[in-house]
Protein backbone atom coordinates (compact mmCIF):
# COMPACT_ATOMS: atom_id res chain seq x y z
CA UNK A 1 0.00 0.00 0.00
CA UNK A 2 1.24 3.25 -0.82
CA UNK A 3 0.09 6.59 0.84
CA UNK A 4 -1.67 7.71 -2.15
CA UNK A 5 -4.03 4.50 -1.26
CA UNK A 6 -4.36 5.60 2.06
CA UNK A 7 -5.13 8.77 1.24
CA UNK A 8 -7.58 7.79 -1.57
CA UNK A 9 -9.28 5.29 0.97
CA UNK A 10 -9.95 8.28 3.53
CA UNK A 11 -11.36 10.26 1.24
CA UNK A 12 -13.50 7.84 0.02
CA UNK A 13 -14.65 6.60 3.30
CA UNK A 14 -13.39 9.29 5.87
CA UNK A 15 -11.78 6.50 7.98
CA UNK A 16 -8.54 4.80 8.61
CA UNK A 17 -9.10 1.44 9.78
CA UNK A 18 -10.72 1.78 13.30
CA UNK A 19 -9.94 5.70 13.40
CA UNK A 20 -13.14 8.15 12.12
CA UNK A 21 -15.16 11.08 13.53
CA UNK A 22 -16.83 9.95 16.51
CA UNK A 23 -15.46 6.78 16.68
CA UNK A 24 -14.98 5.37 20.12
CA UNK A 25 -11.06 5.49 21.80
CA UNK A 26 -11.09 2.52 23.50
CA UNK A 27 -11.53 0.64 20.19
CA UNK A 28 -9.09 2.25 18.66
CA UNK A 29 -6.36 1.75 21.42
CA UNK A 30 -7.19 -1.59 21.14
CA UNK A 31 -6.79 -1.83 17.13
CA UNK A 32 -3.72 0.43 17.09
CA UNK A 33 -2.03 0.30 20.91
CA UNK A 34 -1.57 3.28 23.37
CA UNK A 35 -0.81 6.38 21.65
CA UNK A 36 2.11 8.80 22.41
CA UNK A 37 0.04 12.04 24.39
CA UNK A 38 1.28 14.99 23.15
CA UNK A 39 1.09 17.55 26.24
CA UNK A 40 1.41 21.38 25.17
CA UNK A 41 2.87 22.94 28.49
CA UNK A 42 1.73 22.04 31.66
CA UNK A 43 -2.12 21.05 30.30
CA UNK A 44 -3.99 18.28 30.72
CA UNK A 45 -7.34 19.17 30.05
CA UNK A 46 -9.87 17.58 27.62
CA UNK A 47 -9.75 17.48 25.10
CA UNK A 48 -6.76 16.03 24.36
CA UNK A 49 -4.03 15.33 21.61
CA UNK A 50 -2.64 11.84 20.84
CA UNK A 51 -0.60 10.89 17.62
CA UNK A 52 0.65 7.65 15.75
CA UNK A 53 3.19 9.06 13.85
CA UNK A 54 2.04 11.39 11.75
CA UNK A 55 -1.78 10.89 12.66
CA UNK A 56 -2.86 13.19 15.09
CA UNK A 57 -5.99 12.88 16.60
CA UNK A 58 -8.20 14.80 19.34
CA UNK A 59 -10.29 12.98 21.89
CA UNK A 60 -13.63 14.79 23.63
CA UNK A 61 -13.45 14.12 27.70
CA UNK A 62 -16.06 11.53 26.77
CA UNK A 63 -13.60 9.39 25.14
CA UNK A 64 -14.48 9.90 21.69
CA UNK A 65 -12.61 10.96 18.19
CA UNK A 66 -13.27 14.59 17.44
CA UNK A 67 -10.78 15.49 14.88
CA UNK A 68 -8.32 13.56 12.73
CA UNK A 69 -5.41 14.98 11.55
CA UNK A 70 -2.92 13.45 8.82
CA UNK A 71 0.35 15.64 8.68
CA UNK A 72 1.67 14.90 4.98
CA UNK A 73 4.35 18.17 4.83
CA UNK A 74 7.68 16.29 6.26
CA UNK A 75 9.73 13.86 4.17
CA UNK A 76 9.20 10.77 5.52
CA UNK A 77 5.09 9.94 6.70
CA UNK A 78 4.98 7.41 10.04
CA UNK A 79 2.12 5.49 10.49
CA UNK A 80 0.97 3.07 12.15
CA UNK A 81 1.70 -0.44 10.77
CA UNK A 82 -1.12 -2.64 12.04
CA UNK A 83 -3.50 0.44 10.37
CA UNK A 84 -1.97 0.18 6.54
CA UNK A 85 0.62 -2.29 6.96
CA UNK A 86 3.73 -0.43 6.67
CA UNK A 87 4.70 2.16 8.68
CA UNK A 88 6.66 5.02 6.90
CA UNK A 89 5.96 6.69 3.27
CA UNK A 90 7.85 9.50 1.47
CA UNK A 91 6.20 12.32 1.92
CA UNK A 92 5.98 15.55 0.01
CA UNK A 93 2.62 14.40 -1.99
CA UNK A 94 1.76 16.07 -5.11
CA UNK A 95 -1.22 17.92 -5.94
CA UNK A 96 -1.20 16.52 -9.49
CA UNK A 97 -0.61 13.04 -8.35
CA UNK A 98 -3.99 13.47 -5.08
CA UNK A 99 -6.34 14.27 -7.86
CA UNK A 100 -4.86 11.85 -10.58
CA UNK A 101 -5.72 8.92 -7.29
CA UNK A 102 -9.12 10.75 -6.53
CA UNK A 103 -9.96 10.61 -9.92
CA UNK A 104 -8.88 6.99 -11.02
CA UNK A 105 -10.92 5.72 -8.40
CA UNK A 106 -13.63 7.99 -8.73
CA UNK A 107 -13.98 9.84 -5.93
CA UNK A 108 -15.64 13.10 -6.55
CA UNK A 109 -14.03 16.11 -4.91
CA UNK A 110 -14.34 20.04 -4.90
CA UNK A 111 -12.44 22.31 -4.57
CA UNK A 112 -12.38 24.21 -0.68
CA UNK A 113 -12.44 27.66 -0.69
CA UNK A 114 -12.45 28.10 3.29
CA UNK A 115 -8.84 27.03 2.99
CA UNK A 116 -7.63 28.00 -0.36
CA UNK A 117 -6.09 31.53 0.06
CA UNK A 118 -2.49 33.12 -0.29
CA UNK A 119 0.21 30.45 -0.68
CA UNK A 120 -2.44 27.21 -0.16
CA UNK A 121 -5.25 25.42 -2.13
CA UNK A 122 -7.43 22.80 -0.70
CA UNK A 123 -9.79 20.49 -2.19
CA UNK A 124 -12.70 18.18 -0.34
CA UNK A 125 -13.86 14.75 -0.90
CA UNK A 126 -17.27 15.37 -1.83
CA UNK A 127 -18.94 12.17 -0.20
CA UNK A 128 -16.82 12.18 3.50
CA UNK A 129 -15.46 15.46 3.44
CA UNK A 130 -12.22 14.65 3.60
CA UNK A 131 -10.39 17.98 2.97
CA UNK A 132 -6.87 18.33 1.86
CA UNK A 133 -4.89 20.72 2.17
CA UNK A 134 -1.87 21.82 -0.32
CA UNK A 135 1.18 24.28 0.24
CA UNK A 136 2.13 26.40 -2.43
CA UNK A 137 5.96 27.01 -2.62
CA UNK A 138 7.09 29.43 -4.17
CA UNK A 139 7.66 28.89 -8.15
CA UNK A 140 6.84 25.06 -6.88
CA UNK A 141 3.65 22.95 -7.49
CA UNK A 142 1.39 22.53 -4.78
CA UNK A 143 2.34 20.07 -1.74
CA UNK A 144 -0.02 18.00 0.34
CA UNK A 145 0.68 19.63 3.73
CA UNK A 146 -2.50 18.41 6.01
CA UNK A 147 -5.47 15.69 5.02
CA UNK A 148 -8.45 15.14 7.40
CA UNK A 149 -12.20 15.98 7.77
CA UNK A 150 -13.91 18.61 9.65
CA UNK A 151 -14.19 18.43 13.56
CA UNK A 152 -16.35 16.32 14.53
CA UNK A 153 -19.59 17.94 16.76
CA UNK A 154 -21.41 16.20 19.06
CA UNK A 155 -23.27 16.37 21.75
CA UNK A 156 -20.72 15.31 24.99
CA UNK A 157 -22.10 13.84 28.26
CA UNK A 158 -19.56 15.77 29.66
CA UNK A 159 -20.64 18.98 29.36
CA UNK A 160 -23.96 17.96 30.47
CA UNK A 161 -23.17 16.96 33.95
CA UNK A 162 -22.89 13.19 33.00
CA UNK A 163 -19.90 12.15 34.41
CA UNK A 164 -17.52 10.77 31.82
CA UNK A 165 -14.27 8.71 31.70
CA UNK A 166 -11.60 11.45 32.88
Amino acid sequence: MELLDVLTELAQSGRLGPVSNGAAWDEVTAALGEPFEVVIGKRRSWPRLFAYGDLELSVCRCQKIILICLQTWRDVIDLPIGLVGRETFPGKIKYADVIESLDRTGCAWQPYTPLTFDNQCSVQATASGIVFVFEIPEGEDPVLNIAGPQPHQHDCPANTGNPATP
